[in-house]
């Protein structure tokens, strides 16, 4: 496939006058040109083969697993032990270039997301990229705006979107069973906090550890990062906000077809310019799609162990306290909804107990990754979509950028601009050291 990057490559230069604009106003048609894949497996690449990325190569096992890409040997070896035909690489860019690959799929750390994804997008590739969908809202929104201008099959995987308890609370949220919404709250009691880096030591012989750092800053290795505690630093990670909230207020921005906010606030422990907090409590306030006359719609998230007041109060028709784990509570002015992955109640219970549920209007997935390969070979669309899901984890990762820079910002959309807060508008768009920009 032939590759004009520069005409491609949105540049970091630009991006703020011309990139956004354009993501916001492209009509996203998945596979949009007649495909030439119909009933044949799919050539597939795979960056990032352990963890996240076994799932989801596992996830895609029935198309043709053409090339594996992982910086750590061991990782490769592994997975070659049952993908034997698949041509095996260090690096996704040397895979990518000379490997005839019909698409990609993404599950490296959230340092490498955009690169990778970007550099397969240039060269025509669908891609499917795990959550969040980048490290930055730069990336996100670059990562859209490529998807657009080529009509191509993208998803992030957000699996549980495929999952149909979701789709019941959905149908109840927008058949206004619960009244026009109040306010949403979320919460997740996973913690990944304290990065810090140790003392430098050579990488072990399996790692490539130039690779690793891809976009990153040149630094020596150290343990405590590779592998999975990544997560945990800011320079290559998002923390339990990015690694959850796009897992949970999934359902929030479904159900109440949100898409910028315009304000959020975040709290927690005193920025550590290294490490990810412990706890992080957030706010946005979304534009309402509800008919309300008020003006936008609050969500709330809390991670760390932390849940609202609300919740703790809630109990049974016999009074007693409703025991739950993680999950949302759509307060409604009519009555409430409590969820989590896999079930959800209708509450006050005494209220809802002659309730007549919407009929079933949202039709079952096909499965997550079979989506994508179907919009793929067929042009269908995909339900987490770079349309959809890059302003989901754009929403995402301001609350990072808010906490960050002081605790409250008030964002453009639109145009991705924080208002009137410099130093906020420098965690939006990051540097790239040469050979993986975005």
């Amino acid at each position: 496939m032939s590759t004009d990057r520069s005409s491609l490559t949105v540049s970091r230069r630009n991006f703020l006058k011309a990139s956004v604009g354009t993501a916001a106003s492209l009509v996203i048609l998945q596979g949009s040109a007649a495909s030439t894949f119909r009933n044949a497996q799919l050539r597939l690449g795979i960056v990032g083969v352990a963890n996240r990325g076994r799932a989801n190569l596992d996830g895609v096992s029935s198309e043709h697993i053409a090339a594996m890409c992982d910086v750590d040997a061991n990782y490769l070896k592994g997975a070659a032990e049952t993908y034997k035909e698949a041509k095996l690489f260090a690096d996704y860019r040397e895979m990518i270039s000379t490997v005839d690959l019909d698409g990609v799929v993404v599950s490296s750390p959230d340092h490498t997301h955009a690169p990778a994804a970007a550099f397969a997008m240039q060269r025509g590739l669908p891609v499917y990229v795990e959550k969040p969908l980048a490290r930055s809202v730069y990336e996100c929104r670059t990562l859209e705006t490529l998807a657009a201008s080529r009509g191509l099959a993208t998803q992030m995987g957000t699996q549980i979107h495929a999952e149909d308890n979701y789709r019941r609370v959905v149908e109840l949220v927008q058949s206004g069973a619960i009244g026009k919404m109040r306010e949403v709250h979320v919460w997740c009691g996973k913690s990944w906090s304290d990065g810090r880096f140790g003392a430098a030591k050579p990488a072990p012989e399996s790692l490539d550890w130039n690779l690793w750092l891809g976009p990153r800053p040149d630094r020596a290795y150290c343990d405590g990062i590779h592998p999975a505690n990544w997560r945990r630093f800011w320079e290559y990670g998002t923390g339990t906000l990015g690694d959850m909230a796009c897992h949970y207020v999934d359902l929030v921005f479904w159900a109440l077809k949100l898409q910028y906010p315009v304000a959020v606030e975040a709290w927690g422990p005193e920025v550590h310019e290294i490490g990810t907090p412990n706890q992080l409590k957030v706010r946005w306030d979304f534009p309402r799609t509800d008919g309300s006359t008020r003006d936008t719609i609050p969500v709330w998230w809390y991670d760390g162990g932390p849940r609202p007041d609300i919740v703790k109060n809630l109990t049974n028709s016999d009074g007693s306290p409703i025991q739950w784990g993680d999950g949302h509570l759509f307060v409604g002015e009519d009555g409430m909804i409590l969820s989590d992955y896999s079930r959800h109640l209708l509450l006050p219970e005494n209220r809802f107990a002659n309730f007549n549920r919407p009929d079933q209007s949202i039709d079952k997935s096909i499965g997550h990754h079979a989506e994508w390969i179907k919009a793929c070979k067929e042009g269908t669309p995909t339900t987490c979509n770079f349309a959809y899901s890059g302003k989901l984890a754009q929403a995402v990762l301001l609350g990072n950028v808010a906490y960050r820079s002081g605790g409250r910002i008030e964002w453009d959309g639109e145009r991705g601009l924080v208002v009137g807060n410099p130093e906020a508008q420098r965690l939006i768009v990051p540097s790239f050291r040469a050979g993986f920009e975005v």
